[in-house]
């Protein structure tokens, strides 16, 4: 199996040697997302809950360039700066994964830029039917 890096220019460069996502099989491993403005590399202002917007804006670009949706995250880290953050965050993140949401673990940590906020995550790339296939019941 071999893995591939997967970019995408609407979310910002990778501040380090690392690749936004890597594809390995069926598997997206995402890294760590910022709220940073694809376009100036800065953070965006407003705080904790709109630098939390722009991560799960830039999240769902690199998911999306990698052949999935935001639907198909299994698995989810949030990075917190400051814990006092998390209930609006949380709400925010709510609206992002409504139905089933994905596992998540939840930790405070210092962030690169000074970032209040950073998630990863895990995804599961959707299988596609087979050609012909049906997905209604048999008659």
């Amino acid at each position: 199996m071999s893995n591939v890096s997967v970019t995408s220019a609407q979310a910002p460069a990778a501040v380090g040697p690392y690749s936004q996502a890597v594809r390995a099989g069926d598997f997206i491993f995402c890294s760590c997302q910022l709220g940073l403005d694809p376009a100036s590399g800065a953070l965006v202002p407003g705080g904790a809950v709109e630098e939390a917007r722009r991560v799960l804006i830039n999240l769902r670009a690199v998911v999306e360039a990698a052949g999935a949706s935001l639907a198909d995250v299994v698995r989810t880290t949030l990075y917190l700066s400051d814990l006092a953050d998390f209930s609006a965050v949380n709400q925010l993140y709510a609206a992002f994964f409504p139905g089933t949401p994905p596992a998540r673990t939840t930790l405070q940590a210092g962030l690169p830029k000074g970032a209040r906020v950073g998630i990863d995550a895990i995804v599961i790339v959707p299988s596609k039917p087979a050609v012909g296939s049906s997905n209604g019941p048999a008659s």
